[in-house]
């Protein structure tokens, strides 16, 4: 397969992967619930971020930690909280302008691929602890030891000018 097809295939994934759930529910004005945590794997060098860098990271800006390990994004599936949460504070799109997004940037060649989704907190947590690199965003009451919660704008999740709610 030549490079050309290799992108094409791409690309239909990344709209096979947009329209999977273009019009699921959102459950985030119905549903409130504990802050966002923004977790990385235990590995991960950093630990505090401003929002814009997470934003940058989630936007696909930001690629790499360091020379040597890159940026793996998971993100939640649709209807989900966290997804919601992410997407309303950090993104500051909709669901839809979320996955034109993705298929703009990976048809621009600007990403290799969009953000991996997963479908339960347990998927999360072993993708979180297993690929090094990887960031997530998880509720704040369901956070689990291997992994490193960020601080956001200073502040961690429960404090009183954390920004992820």
């Amino acid at each position: 397969m030549n490079a050309t097809s290799k992108r094409v295939v791409t690309f239909l994934g990344v709209i096979l992967w947009a329209s999977m759930a273009l019009h699921s529910p959102s459950t985030a004005q119905t549903t409130r619930g504990a802050d966002v945590a923004v977790v990385v794997n235990s590995e991960t060098p950093v630990t505090d971020l401003s929002l814009s860098e997470v934003r940058k990271v989630l936007l696909g800006e930001r690629q790499y930690w360091n020379s040597k390990l890159p940026v793996v994004l998971l993100i939640r599936a649709p209807a989900a909280r966290e997804r919601d949460v992410v997407l309303r504070v950090i993104y500051q799109m909709s669901e839809a302008q979320f996955k034109q997004y993705w298929v703009a940037k990976i048809f621009r060649a600007e990403a290799a691929s969009p953000p991996r989704i997963v479908y339960s907190n347990d998927m999360q947590y072993e993708l979180l602890t297993a690929l090094p690199g990887s960031i997530a965003f998880v509720d704040s009451r369901n956070i689990r030891p291997g992994v490193k919660v960020l601080r956001v704008d200073g502040h961690m999740p429960g404090e009183k000018d954390y920004p992820l709610r």
